[in-house]
């Protein structure tokens, strides 16, 4: 439960938030009613300029003041919504996409000022009911304070039906919050039950660790909520973000008759989905920050399960040998090709084999990134070690193309020394096998990975993707599989040769 202090703190805001709207929602001087009725016909009809100009509050990048516009996505999905009476629709849409304030606000908000209105009784279902009285204050605000919304379409503030949690507008449209897994049954205004259901993050990472709470969650929407609606149907809506494989928007998006509209940070060509706002930076920051499964799960819909094959506590850290004390040291590059965020990462990786059979990672680099920012890895690679021992370069063989080589080949000629790399013609066989053939060697302590490379960008993209390996999966494993190419040459070289990197007298014996 919040402490008075919260709330106190949390009505300062909600005041300032309210005087916001009073303030930006300003009402055109002078304006005759034609002007007035061609722009309630134009709302009606864009969806764009409706949320564009009854709520510039909520349009304005307050970082950069800059206006955000509407993405085609937000504006599809209105007009679905409209199209659509008695749509079941699940709307899986990353973090930050702006779900909530379309689907809990403007939506029900244009569907209400229709010619012949759309909307009768909405139903807002969050986490807690707290939660859901909260999200629904949002609403409520806008029908009370914006001057543009009330002047085109009419006062909507009924001073006796405006409880929080429960109100019903002067129009007789009625809203109703509720939490999850609360009795809605008997929902209804007068003669009219409940038409436009919204189910908004009813996940969390608590509930989804629990299979049997999620099923009885999934149960109770499936039956208690929906069975909410009357005889003539109306429009069930559920958004989030797909935190996990069993979570109640899984289950629901599942159902035969759902129609899915997943949307992620990045669509499938590499570009923000709502780049008014989520420019590449931003998300770049944020990925960087988070780790890679964090960020897919929160910006990509796609979760992962932690340690599915490869645990937490088998990737060890420690110290490294001097570099002459290896019995060998390959370099491994898993190139790709596009430069895109939904592209496959490129990796190399900077490996050596102890005298005792051990396998030290000494260096990583993986990232989404250019041809160029790949064949530099190498040359600082090859600046780190200095020219003190000999590293072997190899590169699967059928990426070594002439787009790639003639990279190494322009950056050698600037920089005056050439990456000699070999190609890897082993045939490699099933990927998911290979990679998972390493969990014992991980298990028995014979991975080791740099400490002090622990917290650079490379080996932590490593570890996430390590942790995220599974059959399945929509992950990233480029970073792993170059991991396994390296240890396998390591593993074959070895065995021809036990020399260490250490200069001692011949021995005068003769064979």
């Amino acid at each position: 439960m919040p402490t008075q202090g919260e709330i106190n703190k949390a009505l300062i805001r909600w005041g300032y938030h309210n005087k916001d709207i009073i303030r930006l929602s300003t009402i055109p001087d002078g304006e005759n009613k034609a002007a007035q009725l061609a722009r309630i016909q134009h709302a009606r009809k864009d969806y764009a300029f409706f949320v564009e100009y009854y709520f510039p509050h909520f349009c304005t990048d307050n970082k950069t003041g800059k206006n955000i516009p509407c993405a085609p996505f937000h504006i599809a999905a209105a007009q679905t919504i409209l199209k659509e009476t008695n749509l079941r629709g699940v709307f899986q849409w990353a973090r930050g996409h702006a779900k909530s304030t379309h689907m809990d606000i403007f939506i029900p908000l244009w569907l209400m000022c229709q010619k012949e209105r759309q909307i009768n009784v909405m139903v807002l279902v969050g986490k807690s009911e707290d939660n859901a009285q909260t999200l629904l204050a949002d609403i409520q605000s806008e029908l009370q304070f914006n001057k543009r919304y009330a002047h085109d379409f009419g006062p909507q503030y009924d001073r006796g039906h405006w409880l929080d949690g429960e109100f019903v507008t002067k129009d007789g449209v009625a809203f109703f919050a509720r939490g999850r897994g609360q009795s809605p049954r008997g929902l209804r205004y007068r003669d009219s039950r409940p038409d436009y259901i919204v189910i908004d993050d009813l996940d969390d990472d608590e509930l989804c660790q629990n299979e049997a709470r999620v099923a009885k969650l999934t149960d109770w929407v499936r039956e208690a909520l929906f069975g909410t609606f009357g005889a003539a149907g109306g429009r069930f809506i559920m958004v989030g973000n797909l935190i996990s494989k069993n979570s109640v928007l899984a289950k629901v998006s599942q159902i035969e008759n759902v129609k899915v509209s997943r949307v992620n940070a990045y669509d499938k060509h590499g570009n923000p989905s709502w780049p008014a706002f989520w420019t590449k930076e931003r998300i770049e920051d944020k990925r960087l920050f988070m780790g890679y499964r964090a960020f897919e799960k929160e910006y990509m819909n796609n979760p992962l399960t932690e340690g599915a094959i490869f645990l937490k506590k088998h990737i060890r850290y420690g110290k490294m040998l001097h570099l002459k004390e290896y019995r060998q040291l390959i370099c491994y590059t898993d190139p790709s090709f596009k430069n895109s965020a939904t592209a496959d990462y490129k990796a190399t990786v900077l490996m050596g084999k102890t005298p005792d059979g051990y396998f030290h990672l000494l260096k990583v680099f993986a990232d989404q990134c250019s041809v160029s920012s790949m064949v530099g890895w190498h040359y600082d690679i090859m600046e780190w070690v200095a020219g003190r021992v000999p590293v072997m370069y190899f590169m699967e063989a059928n990426f070594m193309q002439d787009l790639m080589l003639d990279e190494f080949r322009k950056t050698g000629i600037t920089l005056g020394r050439h990456v000699p790399v070999i190609g890897d013609k082993r045939a490699k066989g099933d990927k998911f096998a290979r990679i998972e053939a390493m969990q014992p060697l991980f298990e028995r302590g014979l991975v080791i990975f740099n400490q002090h490379e622990q917290n650079t960008p490379g080996m932590r993209t490593l570890e996430d993707q390590l942790l995220s390996f599974q059959r399945g999966s929509r992950s990233h494993d480029d970073a792993p599989d170059a991991l396994e190419s390296a240890l396998w040459l390591l593993s074959q070289r070895a065995r021809t040769t036990n020399a260490k990197y250490i200069a001692q007298p011949r021995p005068s014996r003769r064979w």
